[in-house]
């Protein structure tokens, strides 16, 4: 059941709870319930929108991915690393790897010079960090399973009556 209603929110996270209600055959009361509940359990981290920043006219972002080789610690292994990293407020999102490096960070800034700063002091001198590579995002195609420029094409024939 619960299930169910996060993949209607993955998708679409404005579904109210009375349409989340119609959809699975619940009441509104137990969907309400189960939300609070998943919330609390921070099984719900978040509800988020998925913003195409290039269309903003007013407001410049830039993105890099950058990798970054880690020595573990012996007790933490990578995660204090990890949440030394998470920290700053530049750093969207944290992935540990299998691979040649360790962990991936998405990283924002207003220029490329903000994020490149980013790296030289302050991911650079962290204990632990011995190396990353940074790759800035020259263009988004799709996010979070949305494309973001042009439009779906429609794959099916026309019916013609």
């Amino acid at each position: 059941m619960l299930k169910e209603i996060l993949k209607i929110l993955e998708n679409d996270s404005r579904t109210t709870t009375r349409q989340i209600a119609t959809m699975t055959g619940r009441s509104e009361a137990e969907v309400t319930k189960l939300l609070s509940q998943a919330e609390q359990d921070r099984v719900i981290l978040k509800y988020k929108t998925v913003v195409n920043w290039d269309k903003v006219k007013e407001e410049r972002q830039v993105s890099a991915l950058i990798e970054v080789k880690v020595t573990p610690e012996p007790e933490a292994g990578f995660d204090s690393v990890a949440e030394r990293i998470y920290h700053f407020p530049q750093v969207r999102t944290v992935y540990l790897l299998s691979g040649t490096y360790d962990l991936l960070l998405l990283v924002v800034g207003k220029t490329e010079k903000e994020v490149a700063e980013f790296v030289s002091q302050k991911l650079a001198h962290i204990e632990g960090v011995q190396g990353t590579v940074t790759h800035f995002m020259l263009k988004r195609y799709k996010e979070d399973g949305e494309i973001l420029e042009g439009e779906e094409e429609v794959k099916r024939q026309p019916v013609i009556l």
